[in-house]
């Protein structure tokens, strides 16, 4: 199925590991131009390399999004290496584990923030571009109790803010939608240093999962690509899990 990404231009924050950089480069593969930012200049450098070997443009900058000011430095240059920003990933996360000022804090400024603010950038441009697609990373911790206060609050809030949007910038044709992730599992990412610090923790998660594993970056990425793209132009407001049955609510 051709998903009409050809030369589209595309932002994944957090995008140079993990989530983010699968789905980059399931978005390159498709021939869309890429920028990805990310605050380590190793992995970003990796990211970049394997995303251009798709033949397509890539931006990649080192950003705190977190910044409010190095967010709209990054979505500026994004903007000129691409010619046109047609879609909007918001994947950063401050995995705010704690419940104290400071977890609260980061995750709303990371998770909440970094995403309102790059809408508040990017949506005039698709605007006047004639529409575009937004989405939003969240997480099934943001559909039930019994998660990290602070985590799953500042994932909530991205299920409310997209379906909001969904209806106020739909007469400028920009879809926005949201997925709501399981347990996924990645090279450095939370759950493998879970598996390697706390064994009991990590078989108690999956085996709460009626697949009976963790997913991993593979498995998100193809249902991001496709929601943001043409194909699935009658898809907006939508809360998507992806997250092999681990949510067991009926929303």
């Amino acid at each position: 199925m051709d998903l009409g990404l050809r030369a589209k231009g595309v932002v994944v924050t957090g995008g140079s590991r993990g989530i983010g950089r699968a789905i980059a480069l399931g978005f390159a593969a498709e021939g869309a131009n890429v920028a990805i930012c990310a605050r380590s200049a190793d992995s970003l450098q990796k990211a970049a390399f394997d995303l251009r070997r798709n033949e397509v443009r890539v931006h990649a900058a080192q950003c705190d999004v977190g910044d409010a000011k190095a967010l709209d430095a990054f979505l500026e240059g994004a903007r000129k290496a691409l010619d046109r920003i047609d879609i909007l990933v918001n994947n950063v996360s401050a995995f705010g584990t704690t419940d104290d000022e400071t977890a609260w804090q980061s995750s709303f400024n990371l998770d909440v923030m970094a995403s309102v603010r790059a809408v508040w950038k990017v949506a005039p441009w698709m605007k006047d571009a004639g529409g575009g697609s937004i989405v939003h990373i969240s997480s099934v911790s943001g559909l039930e109790g019994g998660w990290a206060p602070a985590y799953s609050a500042a994932k909530a809030t991205l299920v409310s803010h997209s379906k909001a949007l969904a209806v106020s910038l739909a007469p400028m044709k920009i879809r926005v939608n949201v997925v709501t992730l399981g347990s996924i599992e990645f090279p450095g990412g939370r759950w493998e240093k879970v598996k390697q610090t706390n064994r009991p923790r990590y078989d108690a998660i999956s085996s709460t999962i009626p697949w009976g594993r963790l997913g991993t970056p593979e498995e998100v990425a193809p249902a991001v690509v496709f929601l943001a793209s043409e194909r699935a132009s009658w898809i907006t407001g939508a809360c998507l899990s992806i997250d092999g049955g681990q949510h067991r609510g009926n929303l």
